[in-house]
């Protein structure tokens, strides 16, 4: 194209007016991020749709009139005004403007000769302080985005005209305090979002929005009241008052039948909730998160359809009432972090319900027996709960996937029925203060992640406080990561561990026991096998070749270790501190480690460098009692030899 070249700039396009002018038939001109030379007004009269992104102008020329023109696309732009300043241009054909993120942009266009604008987009001009009053009257307007412009302050008082409007977003505009007193009179309104703005209140006329199905006033640090009339608007299906100021909600709130989403969360001069609530017959999602909210009103256990209710980090929230029962839907309960000491019976009841959640809850002592009753159950969530036991019924959860348990530190035994949890997968009860489990333990057949560390002992235990683990341990044989650590396992790991044949991760250290079994080179799959600490440790059987990891760091006893040829696929070995190991057979044959520790290995640092030595591949670079070394291979570029 000959009427394109590039300019002094990297990368930027200069186009020349002058080549569009044979053009008569283009009706799309996509020009993003070029500079345009030349006179406007040879542009092609039948042009449809112009999108400039990156516009360097800061208005369009004067010599600009496109009649025929439906879509103006200016976004992104440096542009101060579309036109000059007394200029109106804009073609009576136009349906759709976007200036979003012109970030200079100091004055919202005259609208008054536009018959057929649907949609303007003027979010993110940051510089624009006020709407032109012409976009009140604008009868075609559909959809108004003001959505970031964080320094406006004044919107057209007279919005008389703006019947057809659906969509109105002045979400983050932190300066305007008021919406127009007649607001009513949008009366297609379906989407109000007024978020993070300064208005105080809510004009009474909006009761006349009859036809809105999203309010959204989250973030409003001003509001304290919603207007009494407020069950008039009958459509809404989603009122949204996030971290909000309001202090009490209407009783009219009953009357919102079609209200299907309530969200109320961090709204923290709000305490208590209408009892109207009971008659949102379709409310399906009810959001108190971190509110002030010291009760449930009794008629929530009226909401036939309700699936989530949250009131996660409600402090001041102690009790849950008996109604709850009647939740016949509810799928999810989150109470994390609340200060309820007990759930009712009643919880029982809720047959749909699929994921619960307690975390935190430090008052809760316990969980009723009815808990056996929410079959449908697949998450329990009880992470840093205070109770010391859990119900017998647990086992009839025979849907349960997850059960956490972590940091459940005055939990001191599990239930002997846990083994009737055939679906459980994640059994997480990090740092509790369970010591035996149950022979049961080894029928959960389906268990694939255990998780059970404790924290490491400052000192060695004594021997009263040493366990075993239970024979049917080596049944799970599914199960990919166990994380036994400090566990405090003594004697011999049984030879039947091998049964464990899924296991990818096994992680038993600061333990007591001091032989592990010479079947564990029969756990074809395991990539993972920390034992650090492990005092009592004196050899090392053969270890299954698909291993990439073995710390053993800190096992002060180990004098053996088996020949370790076999693993081609090790990438990191630490035996930091294991002082008493002599050698390691085979080392010079993992070509593709790239990490070995040995720092206070002084009786075997000799022999392994000796072995080291005659691998042809290995080029010293640092000798020293710090030696680096390189090889050549792909997949390993550095082996670190720390002998300090």
């Amino acid at each position: 194209m000959d009427f394109l070249r590039k300019g002094q700039e990297e990368g930027e396009m200069i186009l020349d007016t002058e080549g569009f002018k044979s053009m008569v038939n283009l009706r799309l001109l996509q020009i993003n991020h070029a500079k345009l030379q030349g006179k406007f007004k040879i542009f092609p009269a039948g042009l449809k749709w112009l999108q400039w992104k990156n516009c360097p102008l800061k208005n369009l020329p004067s010599d600009y009139a496109p009649h025929e023109l439906a879509v103006l696309d200016l976004s992104e732009s440096g542009i101060e005004r579309v036109w000059g300043w007394n200029s109106n241009k804009l073609t009576k054909n136009l349906m759709v403007m976007n200036l979003r993120g012109c970030y200079n942009l100091v004055a919202c266009p005259d609208l008054s000769g536009c018959k057929t604008l649907a949609k303007l987009d003027l979010q993110g001009c940051v510089r624009l302080t006020k709407v032109h009053k012409s976009v009140g009257n604008a009868t075609t307007l559909i959809q108004l985005n003001l959505n970031d412009c964080s320094n406006l302050v004044e919107f057209p008082s007279d919005v008389s005209g703006l019947k057809l409007l659906q969509n109105l977003n002045l979400v983050n505009c932190p300066n305007l305090k008021e919406l127009p007193l007649e607001i009513g009179s949008m009366n297609s309104l379906k989407l109000l979002l007024v978020d993070k703005t300064a208005i105080s209140v809510l004009p009474e006329s909006i009761f006349r929005l009859t036809k809105l199905e999203k309010l959204s006033l989250n973030g409003c640090r001003f509001i304290k009241s919603l207007p009494e009339r407020l069950g008039n608007l009958v459509s809404l299906k989603e009122l949204s008052l996030n971290e909000s100021a309001v202090e009490d909600l209407p009783d009219s709130l009953g009357s919102l039948t079609n209200l299907e989403k309530l969200s109320l969360m961090w709204c923290e001069s709000l305490t208590a909730i209408p009892e109207s609530v009971g008659n949102l017959q379709l409310l399906t999602e009810l959001s108190i998160n971190r509110s002030a909210i010291k009760e449930l009103p009794p008629a929530i256990g009226s909401l036939p359809y309700l699936k989530t209710l949250s009131a996660g980090g409600c402090r001041s929230l102690t009790k849950l009432p008996d109604s709850i029962g009647g939740l016949a839907s509810i799928s999810e309960l989150e109470l994390d972090e609340t200060s309820i000491s007990n759930l009712p019976e009643q919880i029982g009841g809720l047959k749909m319900i699929e994921k619960l959640h307690l975390r935190k809850c430090t008052s809760l002592r316990s969980l009723p027996e009815s808990s056996g009753n929410m079959w449908t159950l697949t998450t329990l969530n009880l992470f840093g709960c205070n109770i010391i036991e859990l119900p017998e019924s647990i086992g009839m959860l025979e849907n349960l996937v997850m059960l956490r348990l972590h940091q459940c530190r005055k939990l001191q035994k599990l239930p002997d029925s846990i083994g009737n949890l055939k679906s459980l997968c994640h059994l997480l009860m990090e740092k509790t203060a369970v010591t035996v489990l149950p022979e049961s333990f080894g029928k959960l057949s389906n268990l694939m992640i255990l998780e059970m560390q404790k924290e490491p002992l400052e000192s060695r235990g004594t021997q009263e406080h040493l366990v075993v683990l239970p024979g049917s341990f080596s049944e799970l044989s599914v199960l990919v990561e166990l994380n036994a650590r400090a566990w405090r396992i003594s004697g011999k790991i049984p030879e039947d561990f091998k049964k464990l044949s899924s296991l990818e991760i096994l992680d038993l250290g600061h333990n007591n026991f001091s032989s592990l079994p010479s079947s564990l080179c029969g756990l074809s799959l395991l990539r993972k096998l920390h034992l650090p600490h492990c005092e009592e440790l004196e050899s090392l059987p053969p270890l299954p070749s698909s291993l990439e990891e073995v710390d053993i760091s800190n096992c002060v006893a180990l004098e053996v270790v088996s020949d370790v040829s076999n693993l081609r696929s090790l990438t990191l070995m630490n035996m930091t501190n294991c002082e008493k190991v002599k050698d390691i057979p085979g080392i010079e044959c993992l070509e593709f480690l790239k990490w070995l520790y040995m720092s206070n290995c002084k009786a075997c640092s000799l022999t392994v460098k000796r072995r080291l030595s005659k691998v042809p591949y290995l080029v010293p670079i640092c000798a020293s009692f710090r030696v680096t070394m390189f090889c050549p291979y792909l997949f390993l570029s550095f082996l670190y030899f720390l002998i300090l």
